[in-house]
């Protein structure tokens, strides 16, 4: 009898603590569930545009970036270590670009935080800001990736990076 009950014990066991694979939701399924329209901007980066504009929300402020004054697009950056870029000026339409090789290869959480580093740019008029926590981590999502500060973003200090995003205590005159 004891023997028979190994096996069923070791696959009871074993599959109990089985990894469940991380519910990533596919951008048509995102598209699927968004409520606004972005029309100058590549449709995959909409949900990210809307996720950008409910986190100003949460924070009391109103941001409307169906309104065509920044086009998204992704397409190659030929610039190595650039994983997005925000052209922006007073004579032109700003210009979030997103690199595509960097595009296919991230996981959602990464692609959100480079699309919100350059809407930083474009929407909110933020600098690049540098520093680190005593851990080393960048203490804001403006980092320009070109200090000693570690890159990270992850959901268990997202809230944190995004309270610092929007506050308009910091560089930049879009709290207006």
């Amino acid at each position: 009898m004891r023997f028979f009950l190994l096996p069923i014990l070791v696959v009871v066991l074993c599959s109990a603590c089985k990894k469940e694979p991380v519910d990533e939701m596919s951008n048509e399924a995102q598209n699927d569930r968004l409520t606004k329209v972005y029309p100058s901007v590549e449709k995959a980066l909409w949900p990210y545009f809307e996720e950008f504009e409910k986190e100003a929300a949460v924070r009391g402020i109103a941001i409307d970036l169906s309104d065509g004054e920044i086009h998204g697009v992704i397409q190659e950056i030929t610039q190595e270590h650039i994983a997005g870029t925000c052209n922006y000026n007073s004579h032109r339409t700003d210009l979030v670009t997103i690199d595509k090789e960097f595009w296919d290869s991230s996981p959602d959480l990464l692609r959100e935080a480079v699309v919100f580093h350059e809407l930083g740019h474009c929407r909110l008029v933020r600098d690049h800001r540098e520093g680190s926590d005593d851990n080393g981590n960048c203490i804001s999502l403006m980092a320009s990736g070109t200090e000693s500060c570690r890159q990270f973003y992850s959901a268990a200090i997202r809230t944190a990076l995004l309270d610092e995003l929007f506050d308009p205590t910091f560089q930049g005159d879009w709290f207006d």
